[in-house]
């Protein structure tokens, strides 16, 4: 094995860049060697920031670099099969943003893809490396708040949609894009699989998508029940105006934990001219910074010592599934029952 893992970021956006500048610089045993993007501009200043040499607007010719060893990948999911089974083919690793894929038969393809070509998959679920998650999980494993009877997990943000996730066939819609890591929460910490769902939303701070994409909620909740009898509710929002929110609450028979905070940074001001004043949290990229970093330092640490990632394609796989049976229910306006 290698000593040091070539890595190539495929997409440079906002979570991209997180990827990029902890392969930088932070994560042991990897070397950031490449980037690749369609947008030339965009291409051009993230490798500047980076202070790569090397980049590439076409992802095949990421792939055929002989220095890249794993990939990224931080593009529209609609696109995520297409480069993951690509990367496979080609015998680079796979850390694949959530949503894995569109649909269920899209993440089987990667999955068989990888396993064919003997390389490592892991799907981005970042919170299960987050500390105070982890600590959680750890309490519920112990029983200290006795069976867990109830997950309540929201996700809400600032940021209004790009346009294309407006087309819920083409994004999934924010049950996807927003939810999947809430989704994945839920089964993480009940220890089972979604059994029925019922989920609704709404347009309310989007107007300008009403027209066109008549079927796009900004807003939505789903309920749930488990195979293990467990119950599970979802709470996500786009374009909120308060900040970024993320929140978990776990319920038990003889205790409870709640997750997340609202605030940022540990100060409160108080006076006469404004009151009580105390910062919100911004965005993601502050909330989950070392999530992020833990992660990708558990990826080159799969690929290093050949250990199967703590978040597998199947993981991914069950949130998909969850995503689609919750689109359902809103469109059909029912309980929509998973089969396994």
């Amino acid at each position: 094995m290698k000593s040091s893992i070539g890595i190539c970021i495929i997409g440079v956006g906002r979570a991209g860049m997180i990827h990029a500048q902890n392969f930088r610089t932070n994560v042991p045993g990897a070397k950031l060697v490449a980037i690749a993007d369609p947008g030339d501009g965009t291409a051009a200043a993230a490798a500047r920031e980076l202070g790569l040499k090397k980049y590439y607007l076409n992802y095949a010719d990421a792939l055929g670099d002989s220095e890249v060893d794993a990939i990224v990948v931080v593009t529209p999911t609609a696109y995520h099969k297409e480069i993951a089974v690509a990367a496979a083919e080609a015998g680079k690793h796979i850390l694949c943003e959530k949503p894995m894929a569109m649909d269920e038969q899209e993440c089987d393809d990667i999955i068989e893809a990888a396993a064919v070509n003997k390389v490592k998959l892991q799907v981005a679920f970042m919170r299960r490396f987050d500390e105070s998650f982890m600590q959680a999980k750890e309490v519920i494993d112990s029983g200290e708040i006795g069976d867990v009877v109830l997950v309540k997990s929201l996700t809400r943000g600032p940021s209004v949609p790009h346009r294309w996730m407006y087309d819920i066939n083409k994004s999934n819609g924010p049950l996807a894009e927003v939810n999947s890591h809430d989704i994945d929460t839920l089964r993480w910490f009940t220890g089972s699989e979604f059994a029925s769902v019922h989920a609704v939303g709404g347009n309310y701070r989007c107007p300008e998508a009403l027209d066109e994409f008549p079927d796009f909620y900004d807003n939505v909740v789903m309920n749930a029940t488990f195979l293990n009898g467990m119950q599970g509710s979802v709470d996500g929002a786009v374009a909120v105006n308060y900040g970024y929110d993320a929140r978990v609450e776990i319920l038990g028979t003889k205790g409870v934990i709640f997750l997340g905070r609202v605030h940022d940074k540990a100060i409160t001001v108080c006076s006469g001219k404004n009151g009580v004043v105390r910062p919100v949290m911004n965005s993601w990229r502050n909330l989950f910074k070392s999530a992020y970093l833990a992660e990708d330092i558990h990826f080159v640490e799969c690929i290093q010592r050949d250990r199967e990632p703590k978040v597998t394609g199947y993981d991914g796989k069950m949130a998909v599934k969850v995503v689609r049976a919750g689109n359902l229910s809103i469109r059909e306006k029912r309980i929509v029952q998973l089969q396994y």
